[in-house]
């Protein structure tokens, strides 16, 4: 079930926070009750795309030793526990609430999708992932009142599913080299100058998208202070850019989250000064 690949669903408190309800405690429930169940749901996708991907795994250096590849686990266990988590996650879902319900039978049926035939499809494959981000910001919307979220969110959310998604896939080419289309057959309709190029152009464009929501979206201070958090994600993205450039990583972008520090120390201080400028000045 990858928990280690979870944090991706710290998304769905965009919502939250951005809106400025951290504070009130029946939004805040609901909200970590959300990603909860994004989290166990995304769980019961990956036990079935490992069972879609069991003999290329096979041949992945890395891949190989996951329990359905390596044979820990039976094909038969890993369908019926995918099952059950599926509906009792999708009726719990349903009682915190109809909207979130629908929205994660989405995310699910677009993740059976991926696994089936998007996931081969160049392009097609990372907007894809990028469209499952959107959804985890969309359901986390769902669970609250939301005054004022910006719509400017959803745009920066698909912008920065891209990079890591275009990210990702250079860094499996990058290792995988002549065995690439062996292992995921979507990479054979990459190459690495192509995807440097939209790598090149989602960056920019993200900064840019940030940029101006820091400035122009209804709901941040009037005084401009949320500018004060772009050097954060300049620098973010940067070294996103220097590990995947230099260090030939970005094959598992949650793992970069986990271990590297400079990364990790980025992200806290786009964070804190995120809290500190919604929270201790008023929006337009």
């Amino acid at each position: 079930m990858r928990p280690r690949q979870w944090t991706k669903n710290i998304f769905v408190l965009a919502a939250l926070v951005f809106d400025r309800q951290l504070t009130n405690p029946v939004s805040l429930i609901r909200s970590l009750a959300g990603m909860l169940l994004f989290c166990v749901l995304s769980g019961a996708v990956y036990i079935l795309n490992d069972i879609a991907d069991i003999e290329a795994d096979r041949q992945h250096p890395q891949k190989r030793n996951r329990p359905i590849a390596s044979g820990r686990l039976s094909i038969t266990s890993a369908y019926i526990a995918a099952i059950l988590i599926t509906i009792v996650t999708l009726v719990l879902a349903y009682l915190l609430s109809p909207w979130f319900a629908l929205i994660s039978l989405g995310y699910f049926a677009l993740n059976l999708a991926y696994s089936k035939w998007l996931k081969h499809i160049p392009l097609v494959d990372v907007l894809t992932i990028a469209a499952g981000f959107v959804l985890r910001v969309a359901g986390g919307a769902s669970l609250i009142h939301v005054e004022r979220f910006s719509p400017w969110l959803y745009v920066n959310m698909t912008l920065l599913a891209l990079f890591l998604g275009f990210g990702k896939r250079r860094a499996e080419l990058n290792l995988l080299a002549i065995d690439a289309k062996a292992h995921r057959r979507v990479l054979d309709g990459y190459t690495i100058p192509l995807l440097d190029q939209l790598i090149t152009i989602v960056s920019g464009t993200t900064i840019i998208s940030y940029s101006l929501y820091t400035f122009f979206a209804p709901n941040v201070p009037q005084n401009h202070t949320m500018m004060l958090t772009i050097p954060f994600v300049l620098y973010a993205i940067f070294r996103y850019l220097y590990l995947m450039q230099v260090n030939h990583a970005g094959a598992a972008p949650e793992e970069l989250l986990l271990t590297d520090h400079p990364f990790q120390f980025s992200l806290l201080l786009w964070g804190i000064s995120v809290l500190i400028v919604f929270y201790s000045f008023k929006p337009n």
